[in-house]
């Protein structure tokens, strides 16, 4: 098992950072808050989860240990592989989670993309004694700071700084793709921030 790589950061992509470990990139899956943390030129240390597949290793990277036990455990609930544990920690930080599921909310499980009303509610049976009780962050930030949903145009401009523009072109993207943030807040659900960053990268390279 990689615990965790350490290292200068060689490159940022929207959902990819690559750090240099020994003179060998290695690419590491992250949600955007995570790539938001990141600049390139920096070291960085991301706690690691390494998924096996038949045809492929992937190397799912994590601002902290507590993340990647969460990851984890997310997957011991049927039909939650690694890019649908990943979707939850990009939209609810893991103390949120566990919050949500031990309180049995499952509109915040359906917040996630991909998963519905039936999804949510087989996976609040399943992972209600699995995730533990809340550590103190999640709910510190629930409660005043900014958790990444609370705060979806600020996660959305860190990631775009840390992938290198400027901060007025990452203002105007954040201002182009934000009809499609309040079109999911009207729809009572999180706006998407994996989704728009890649509509925010979009509208970039065409005003390039």
């Amino acid at each position: 098992m990689i615990a965790f790589v350490s290292g200068p950061v060689a490159a940022l992509a929207p959902t990819t950072a690559v750090i240099e470990v020994g003179g060998v990139g290695m690419a590491v899956q992250c949600t955007p808050g995570t790539l938001a943390g990141l600049r390139v030129g920096q070291d960085a240390k991301l706690a690691t989860s390494l998924v096996v597949r038949e045809d492929s290793l992937t190397l799912y990277g994590f601002a902290d240990d507590d993340e990647r036990q969460v990851f984890e455990l997310l997957q011991t609930a049927s039909g939650v592989g690694p890019r649908l544990a990943q979707a939850m920690l990009a939209v609810h930080a893991p103390d949120t989670l566990r919050v949500a599921v031990s309180t049995g909310d499952e509109k915040a499980l359906t917040a996630v993309p991909g998963i519905g009303k039936k999804g949510a509610q087989k996976l609040l049976l399943e992972l209600k004694d699995r995730l533990g009780d809340p550590v103190g962050a999640g709910v510190g930030r629930q409660a005043g700071g900014p958790a990444g949903p609370a705060s979806w145009s600020d996660q959305l401009h860190a990631a775009l700084i840390g992938l290198g523009y400027a901060p007025r072109e990452a203002e105007e993207a954040v201002a182009l793709v934000t009809p499609q943030a309040e079109a999911a807040l009207a729809g009572g659900t999180r706006p998407p921030v994996p989704q728009l960053l890649r509509a925010a990268l979009q509208s970039l390279n065409r005003t390039r």
